[in-house]
């Protein structure tokens, strides 16, 4: 056996990245479709996500592209379908201007300039102090009011981590926040636990289940049946919620 090849046998694999990423493009009735490819060495089928992100394929390390355009190809017309249905159910461009609805909790706040040097909220009403041309610098209105969703968001999110974690009998986590758009939270083996402060503009039961996932994960670090178990113990409607947030969650989120 030559050296090389011995190489490759006993270093080759534990060389090798674990997973990529990258940006495809296949023509489905003659229009370009783009997605995310990421491989992976554990996986060991192909899978087709699509979400508001797009479409995503995941696939073994060693799967050849042109088992994944077979793929592709099988699935034009469902992917087409979804797609299409995506796009429509997704919100308009948000506009940062006086009168535009700003969601705290799934009920729409409407942004109201005042003199004031705060942010407030005032029944339905957000007041924000600005001390410039908002038509002219739109940033203006948008770093105070995300600021203050973001302080809600620490508030919010550390109340119901506390209870919840009394209900599953685990120590209560360190709550930080992320700024995903689409990873709503994740936990660490050392109980940290990342929430995305945009969750808070989504109603308070979406907000619970995804507390409740994460820390499910310090009795459980999978996605067992053992964890699901647990958070269906707490939330016996949980298949529903996961189901909304997945569905309508971006609904709620500023662009």
């Amino acid at each position: 056996m030559s050296i090389s090849r011995l190489s490759r046998l006993l270093f080759g694999r534990t060389n090798a990245p674990a997973r990529s990423t990258s940006r495809e493009r296949y023509l489905i009735d003659g229009a370009i479709v783009e997605y995310t490819l990421k491989r992976s060495q554990r996986r060991r089928s192909i899978t087709l996500t699509i979400d508001e992100d797009g479409l995503r394929v995941g696939a073994p390390w060693r799967a050849s592209q042109s088992r994944i355009d077979m793929l592709l190809a099988r699935h034009a017309q469902w992917i087409s379908l979804k797609l299409a249905q995506w796009q429509a159910r997704r919100p308009a461009p948000f506009s940062w201007q006086a009168g535009t609805p700003v969601m705290m909790l799934g009920e729409p706040l409407i942004l109201t300039l005042t003199n004031e040097k705060s942010v407030r909220r005032d029944g339905n009403r957000l007041c924000v102090g600005v001390a410039v041309n908002v038509g002219d610098d739109p940033a203006a209105l948008a770093k105070p009011v995300i600021e203050w969703l973001r302080a809600s968001a620490q508030s919010w999110f550390e109340e119901r981590s506390a209870h919840f974690a009394r209900v599953l009998d685990v120590r209560a986590p360190s709550i930080r926040l992320s700024n995903a758009r689409t990873r709503w939270g994740t936990c660490h083996p050392d109980g940290r636990v990342h929430l995305s402060w945009r969750l808070i503009q989504t109603p308070p039961a979406l907000i619970d289940y995804v507390v409740v996932h994460e820390l499910a994960h310090l009795r459980e670090p999978n996605h067992s049946s053992r964890f699901w178990a647990w958070v269906e113990r707490v939330l016996p409607d949980y298949k529903e919620r996961r189901r909304s947030l997945r569905l309508d969650g971006h609904r709620f989120l500023l662009a």
